[in-house]
Formats: structure tokens, sequence, C-alpha cells
């Protein structure tokens, strides 16, 4: 019996080989579409796979280890227990709540008059708002300015549209000890240089990730004139913009004269309210705009979760109430983060590193070509510096960071590929036992 049962196990393997094999001869064809070539790598998927396998201490990935505000986790289960309609499908383009308090909420800083139901979408977080825009106003051949460094998500978002990046990268102001985000700047000459008769959009990030640099009003009123003379749309992504620090004034490009008909403004109540696993966010702009993003919307995820958006609701009710006080969580959380970021500052310059001092956002950047380390058994032959290193870092130390030269244009990485980016929105805790990782190293040097 003992031969039979052995070889009814091998015919069995046989049989599944066989129809594996069938499977591949029959689907020989190409399978993935064209849009996919050259988009299939992420940062994200590679080093939330490293962090996972070795459990780090994780200053890589940018989001809080604490819980959101008391406030809005009760809004959250007071929607959940609020009867059958917040179970059910709201709004396709946003919940009729949500819509109206983020009109009410940003029209005062916008100077305009913001539309609900017209100039609001509201999307499964920032991430689908970027990729509805792209989607809906950039066509094959459209060429679209980005400037560098970019969260890693824009350059494949224009290329599965069909269109050609363009990049211009902000870089350390001549003859400045670069000691702040503040010191890294845009040239004029050099975006204007970047325009043809093909460039449909220019792309910014403000409050900036991974940089940390808060663009001045000046700086963004030279982009916007740029894009009024040249008839451009600008895409802006201000997902940190209640996080500046040391003076630093968030400015809305859609605010400034001419650009609210020509900006698409994406946020996030997860980087807002500290609850970035909620999803939502949100495009907003003219309504003859965002009228095509939710054509891509309909036609993809078509609808938001109608609890999340009815918590974030009243998150932004209550804000509006509050605003400016220091009872308003948009006080409070830069307030908090402020100290946060001087503690991972002053870890990194006890060991020798000197930290770019963000004036925004969540993460903080170092140079580390002084640290000499042995990287020959990490990453392959081709790989940057930067991505060797964070894997030595995480896999010998237990810390975990991310390769500022992924927020780059090929063309432009090598000369940014000996920073990394520190994530300091961690409790104390986190951040202590970071620092008990890198002063050990440092002693052993």
């Amino acid at each position: 019996m003992g031969i039979i049962r052995n070889l009814a196990a091998h015919v069995g393997v046989i049989r599944q080989t066989l129809l594996r094999n069938h499977k591949r001869i029959t689907m020989s064809r190409r399978l993935h579409a064209r849009r996919l070539d050259g988009v299939d790598k992420n940062v994200w998927v590679e080093f939330t796979q490293l962090a996972a396998d070795y459990k780090p201490v994780n200053l890589g990935q940018g989001f809080p280890d604490f819980s959101p505000p008391q406030f809005i986790q009760e809004a959250f289960c007071e929607a959940v227990k609020g009867g059958p309609e917040m179970h059910q499908y709201t709004r396709a383009f946003g919940h009729p709540r949500l819509v109206k308090s983020l009109a009410k909420f940003f029209s005062r800083i916008v100077g305009h008059e913001i539309d609900p139901f017209e100039d609001i979408l509201v999307t499964v977080g920032a991430y689908q708002a970027l990729f509805c825009a792209f989607q809906a106003l950039i066509d094959e051949g459209d060429e679209v300015i980005i400037v560098e460094p970019f969260f890693d998500c824009y350059q494949p978002m224009v290329l599965m549209a069909k269109g050609k990046a363009v990049y211009v990268p902000l870089r350390p102001r001549e003859g400045s000890s670069v000691l702040s985000s503040g010191d890294w700047v845009l040239s004029a000459e050099e975006l204007a240089s970047k325009v043809t008769p093909r460039t449909k959009a220019i792309v910014i990030n403000t409050p900036n990730n991974p940089l940390g640099k808060v663009y001045k009003r000046e700086e963004l009123q030279m982009i916007a004139d740029l894009c009024i003379k040249h008839d451009l749309l600008c895409f802006t992504d201000e997902v940190y913009e209640w996080l500046t620090y040391d003076g630093a004034k968030h400015v809305k490009i859609a605010s400034l004269p001419g650009m609210w008909e020509r900006t698409i403004t994406v946020g996030s109540a997860g980087k807002s309210f500290s609850a970035t696993g909620w999803k939502v966010g949100w495009a907003m702009g003219s309504g003859h705009v965002i009228k095509h993003l939710k054509v891509i919307h309909q036609n993809s995820v078509y609808h938001c979760a109608t609890a999340a958006q009815e918590a974030v609701a009243c998150g932004f009710e209550r804000e509006y109430e509050l605003f400016g006080t220091p009872e308003s969580y948009f006080q409070q959380l830069p307030a908090v983060l402020h100290n946060k970021r001087r503690k991972l500052a002053s870890c990194l310059q006890s060991v020798g590193l000197q930290p770019i001092m963000p004036e925004g956002g969540y993460f903080m950047i170092t140079d580390v070509s002084s640290v000499k380390v042995d990287l020959n058994d990490h990453g392959t032959k081709d790989e940057s510096y930067d991505f060797k290193f964070v894997k030595w870092l995480v896999k010998e130390k237990g810390l975990a960071t991310i390769p500022v030269s992924a927020f780059f244009s090929p063309e432009h990485s090598k000369e940014f590929d000996k920073y990394i980016r520190f994530c300091f929105v961690k409790e104390d805790s986190t951040l202590d036992a970071a620092e008990n990782i890198l002063r050990k190293w440092s002693q052993t040097k």
C-alpha cells in the first residue's frame, strides 16, 4: 500500500507540473500592458519587505506610530454607529458632509468661494487624487515638468499616461552651508528653459518630501508666472500643509492671482489627522478641471469609504471653529513634531552626521558620504550608494531609513546618492531606540 500511495503522490506532482507548463504554453503571449514597462519597481515595496523581514527600528516609512487625536477616533466610532447609511455607498465624488466641510474650510484660505460639489473630488488617499490628475489631464506626448526631489509616484504616473517627464532639480544655494531645506532653491532660468510647446503641466510638492522645503511666496509666484505665460497646469501636492516649523509659512499656489483656474491641489486627511490608514484624500480646483478627474474616478474606484469620510468631515468642522487657536490640532501637531525633529537632529549630530533641517513635513535627510563602511555584500553592483547603505543599515544595525536617490530622476540621482531619509513622526521611544543604535555604532567606528 505504501508503494501505491507513493506512486499516486508522484503522479499528482507530475500532473500539477504538466498543468503549470500547459498554462505557460497557452499564456506565452505578452501578458502585461505596455503601460507597465519601466514602472514595475517601487522603493516602498522593496524596503517595506526589507523592514518586514528584519524587524528593524523603523524610521523609513512615512507614517506615525502613535494614535490619531482622540476627537477624530471618536468621530470614526460615532460614524460606524451612525446607522445603515454609514455602511453603504455615499456620493461617488465625495460624501456630502465632507465636501461641504472641505469647501468651507479651504475657501477662506485660497480666498475663493469653493463649490463643494463641483470643485472637490474625494479620493482613496492623495495617491489616487494624483493618479486621477495624471490620467485625466496628461495625454500621449505631453511633457510634464517635475521639480526634484519628488515623491516617487509622479514619474510612473506620467509614463502610464504616455506623457514625458522632464526634470528640474532643487539645488543647494551656491555658497550656502546647506544646513536647512531653505538652502535648496529652484532656478527660474533652468525651469523656464524646460518649457516647450509640448509642456502641459508643472508638478511641485510643498512642503517637500523628502527634503522638507517649504516654498516661499516669491518662489511660487515665479512658478505661477510661468504657468500663466505658457498656459500650463500646476499639480501641487500639499499633503504636509500643516506641518511647518521655525516660522515657515505654507502658501497655496492656487491662492495666487490667476492660478485657481489652472491648479489641482492634492490634500490628505491621513497626513492632516495622523490617520494614514484611512486613505482619505482629495483633489481641489476649478470645476472645469476637476470634472475630468471625476471621469477617471468613476471608472476606477468609483467610491470611497463612507464612515471614514464622515469622520474626516467632523474633524474639519472642528478645525474650522478652532483654526489658529492653541486647541487646533493643526497647531498642536507641528508643535509636537518640532520637538521630535530637534531630537532626531541632535542624535544625528552627536554621531557626526550633519542633518539638513526641514522647514516642513515628516522627514529629515543627511549626507552619509563620510561614513566608511563595506557595502560590497549589500545590494547589487549597479545599485547606488544610498540604496546599498540603507540595506546595510537595516541588516547589520537594525535601523530602517530610505535612500534619497529614489526621489530623483535617473539623470540627476547620482548627484544626490549620498543622502538617506529619516522619518521623525514617531513615538519618542522609537526615536530613542534609533538613537541607541546610532550611538553604539558610532562608538565602534
